[in-house]
């Protein structure tokens, strides 16, 4: 039985990619600058990303150099400007880094946030005959292809036993997916917030099983070698990555506040918005660039490499930086406990 497409009002915007996904989405370059001062930090984001958060906690307030902000539908393009040296630093999820890394790019990741990965997950529609992963072999399931829920999706598979080639994978970017898993034309979505919350809230499915103990729940900012090897630069960075830390901690204890902000600045619904505040983003704690995360990043690029979609090994410790580490708890740090259903 074909199912009732979403209303228009509850699909996300097409700009609303986030930093876990994957693809080809283009770059939208802004002019919008805070700061002052003859230095400029050209910043990559993504709709309701770091400006935003930024913006809403106050710490663009006070900053002695220039932020030019271009904004970016996905990872994989803003490392591809970082590559190209047109950004100096940006924020993506954790499987963008590695697929950058297996092109040779010049990247480097600087800084991480650890946070539950309970947002990240395999989405069924609400009156589907599965009932656990299992289940999924022989099925069709969508997902991002290069994106982090692409890996949530193989490991959650190697979780229960299967392997990729036991599903139907259907590689759709979100807004296709989106609608692919609303109209019944998918068994299942592998994806992460805001769209988990976006289907929960709107009554729309349910999660089958989420990436909660088999992916590591990483997020990062990733500068360019050149803007490190400038010292100017450099020093803007680090204050730029201490004011996103304070951001960041700010949302934990200002859920509902920065829940309406995100949802004026993306155009979700506040009751999705705030979900998904309260399941995925005010668990995240900023953690070290250390030997463990290299580790954990290091599986996911094997994992692709043996897939075949990354052409050949990649050795992950050769695309980090720990200079910004100072004393941040170790990556492994458990995140922040979730308060959302």
């Amino acid at each position: 039985m074909r199912r009732r497409l979403a209303p228009a009002a509850l699909l996300l915007p097409l700009a609303l990619l986030l930093s876990a996904c994957g693809g080809n989405s283009a770059a939208s370059t802004g002019s919008d600058t805070d700061g002052k001062g003859s230095l400029t930090l050209n910043v990559g984001d993504q709709k309701g990303g770091s400006e935003a958060i930024l913006r809403a906690a106050g710490e663009l307030e006070n900053l002695d150099y220039k932020i030019k902000w271009s904004t970016f539908t996905s990872g994989p393009p803003l490392l591809e400007a970082v590559n190209a040296k047109a950004v100096d630093i940006g924020g993506v999820g954790n499987t963008p880094p590695v697929f950058a890394a297996g092109a040779g790019s010049k990247i480097k990741v600087v800084s991480a946030w650890h946070g539950t990965s309970k947002g990240d997950a395999i989405l069924v529609p609400k009156d589907s005959e599965l009932a656990k992963p299992q289940d999924l072999k022989g099925r069709s399931v969508a997902v991002a292809q290069g994106s982090s829920a692409h890996y949530q999706l193989v490991a959650s598979l190697e979780a229960a036993g299967l392997s990729l080639g036991d599903v139907k994978v259907k590689y759709l970017q979100p807004a296709d997916a989106l609608a692919a898993f609303t109209s019944g034309k998918v068994d299942a979505w592998a994806v992460w917030d805001p769209y988990t919350s976006q289907i929960l809230q709107g009554g729309q499915g349910r999660i089958l099983t989420t990436g909660e103990g088999v992916t590591n729940g990483l997020t990062f900012q990733v500068a360019a070698p050149s803007a490190l090897g400038d010292k100017k630069k450099a020093a803007a960075i680090k204050d730029y990555l201490d004011r996103l830390r304070r951001a960041t901690a700010w949302v934990h204890d200002h859920q509902e506040e920065w829940a309406k902000v995100w949802a004026k600045d993306t155009g979700l619904p506040y009751e999705v918005a705030l979900a998904s505040v309260q399941r995925t983003n005010s668990t995240r704690i900023s953690v070290a660039v250390d030997k463990p995360l290299v580790a954990s990043e290091q599986e996911i690029a094997d994992a692709f490499t043996e897939l075949k979609l990354i052409p050949h090994k990649v050795d992950f410790a050769g695309f980090v930086d720990t200079r910004f580490n100072g004393g941040l708890p170790p990556s492994t740090t458990a995140a922040r406990a979730s308060s959302g259903s």
